[in-house]
């Protein structure tokens, strides 16, 4: 019987396969298997990333501001010269432009209150059929702050009149809060120069949620008390009076910071022009009205170089006379060339300076 040959080979001197070995001689040709993780392309979409502080579009403004260094120089010594004359100015100088300013910015918010609207609302709270309750509201608020009382930069809620309700929802977003995120970003950027940072503030109202009414005269009362916080005779800082053109919300800083130098510096001069025309004309009506006695001529020439247009009531109320001497010295300077009347109407009467 013939013995079948062995299949296995006594060759002591080959390599010793092992199972493991096999695997790993074979892995090469398993292409279907990923590659090792070091080699494989990053194809995944990047995951959520930590988004930048708040105070860092400050470095952005700093930038705008050192384009505009002369620029910004310029307007700065017009804001001092308007200073200085209003510190040795008398008081109604200020209240005057402050009431210009207020009806500029609501025109430029879309409320259209014309200053002898404004006069009567705020002297004697006086108000038409077709007037809005709610916009005499916000530009009789935009006169007390541009007159007078603490800045924003000390409590914003207080300068705005605006708190949260006592009933709020725990998971709603506070004002207090929106508020703070503010006041935080202002006072980190205490090395630019008030009138950057006073456009700064305006520029990111909107994105610290304290404009979702559309209100755009807080905003703007807001900056102007800034940019004017280091002087003593300015309350605040023209922006409108000579034009919207600086308030316009587009581009980036360098674009904003120019618009907001340009139209300062035609709201100062024309701020200016307009304490010119008022020193003239008071001079003019203390030589002319030097004849009259009583103190009826004094005090109406102070109402009328403190409101931009007044009425026979409104001048009774100012002065603290009676309607028959506000009547007779109204028609004694009106025939003397000092004020002119512009209603052209018999009642309800407005008159204002004849420059």
């Amino acid at each position: 019987m013939k013995t079948q040959a062995s299949v296995l080979t006594d060759d002591f001197d080959g390599p010793l396969i092992t199972i493991e070995g096999e695997k790993e001689a074979h892995d090469d040709d398993l292409w279907f298997l990923p590659g090792p993780l070091e080699n494989e392309p990053d194809d995944l979409p990047p995951g959520p990333r930590a988004e930048p502080p708040d105070t860092a579009v400050i470095e952005d403004w700093a930038k705008a501001e050192g384009l505009h260094a002369a620029r910004l120089a310029r307007v700065a010594g017009r804001l001092g010269a308007l200073d200085d004359r209003l510190l040795r100015g008398p008081e109604g100088w200020r209240h005057r432009l402050a009431l210009i300013e207020a009806a500029d910015l609501s025109w430029f918010a879309g409320d259209r209150v014309s200053s002898d609207r404004l006069a009567l609302w705020i002297s004697m709270r006086l108000s038409g059929a077709q007037d809005d309750p709610n916009a005499l509201a916000r530009v009789g608020w935009a006169v007390r702050r541009l007159t007078g009382g603490p800045g924003p930069k000390a409590d914003l809620a207080a300068f705005l009149d605006r708190r949260d309700p006592e009933n709020i929802e725990d998971n709603s977003e506070r004002f207090e809060d929106r508020a703070g995120g503010w006041l935080d970003v202002m006072k980190a950027a205490t090395d630019l120069h008030p009138i950057t940072r006073a456009c700064m503030g305006f520029h990111l109202w909107s994105l610290a949620g304290l404009g979702q009414h559309g209100d755009q005269i807080e905003a703007a009362v807001t900056a102007s008390r800034i940019a004017a916080s280091d002087g003593s005779g300015a309350i605040f800082a023209p922006l409108a009076m000579g034009g919207e053109g600086g308030l316009r919300v587009s581009g980036l800083p360098p674009e904003r910071l120019a618009r907001w130098l340009d139209g300062m510096e035609s709201a100062i001069l024309t701020a200016m022009r307009t304490l010119d025309d008022i020193e003239a004309w008071t001079g003019r009506a203390e030589n002319v009205m030097a004849q009259l006695s009583g103190r009826t001529p004094v005090a109406l020439r102070k109402t009328f170089f403190q409101w931009p247009l007044v009425s026979a009531p409104m001048a009774e109320a100012m002065t603290g006379t009676s309607r028959t001497a506000v009547q007779r010295n109204l028609a004694w300077m009106e025939a003397s060339g000092l004020i002119r009347e512009v209603t052209g109407q018999g009642r309800f009467r407005m008159w204002t300076l004849n420059l």
